[in-house]
């Protein structure tokens, strides 16, 4: 259990420093495509970890493992908040592949339902820190095994990731024609993951 929290720990910690890149990319996404594209599949490693490291945890506490039963649950909220954080993960990231493989001659709805899984994302993910980030750090250093498979899990999507870049092309040349996003999307997701804060700092966290 204590080895599965650690586990969890690390990758979350990981992600969150590639997910505040891919952030900042989005400051100038005209410019910065192929930053986004390359940090966006990479973060597909650590995010594989952390999924697969609570799924675990969900699956041997509905088994009745001793050490995870002793653990009990998230508080009521997280686990309400769960399916919709996970779900809109996925989303965002599954739009992402789709458009980069598609590129913008087929792009069809997804860029709509790229945009729309990142609204619900981001709220979600901000409540999600706020419980979570104060007990990262003291997991974290305390975890040495468990960091070499976030690190693999890091290389893996780097490598994916360079395998991937090219197909950013036709998007930067799209964009090159005038068709740059708009920061409208930018902002209201800004907002949304405010309010979610917002929402989340009443609750009492255990």
């Amino acid at each position: 259990m204590t080895a599965n929290r650690r586990l969890t720990a690390t990758a979350g910690a990981a992600l969150l420093a590639v997910i505040v890149a891919q952030l900042a990319t989005l400051y100038n996404l005209a410019a910065l495509l192929s930053v986004h594209v390359f940090v966006g599949v990479l973060l597909a490693g650590p995010l594989a970890v952390k999924l697969g490291s609570t799924g675990w945890r969900f699956v041997r506490y509905c088994a009745g493992v001793a050490a995870y039963v002793r653990e009990g649950p998230p508080p009521p909220a997280l686990r309400m908040l769960a399916p919709l954080l996970v779900a809109s993960t996925v989303a965002v990231i599954g739009t992402g592949f789709a458009l980069v493989v598609n590129g913008p001659a087929h792009a069809g709805p997804l860029v709509a339902l790229h945009v729309i899984s990142f609204l619900v994302w981001m709220p979600a993910i901000a409540i999600h820190l706020l419980a979570h980030v104060p007990q990262v750090p003291r997991l974290v250093a305390k975890d040495c095994t468990r960091g070499s498979v976030t690190l693999a899990a890091l290389a893996a999507g780097a490598v994916a990731a360079l395998l991937l870049s090219p197909l950013a092309a036709p998007w930067t040349a799209w964009m090159d024609t005038g068709n740059t996003p708009g920061a409208a999307f930018i902002v209201v997701g800004l907002v949304l993951a405010v309010l979610g804060l917002l929402v989340g700092l009443p609750l009492r966290w255990r």
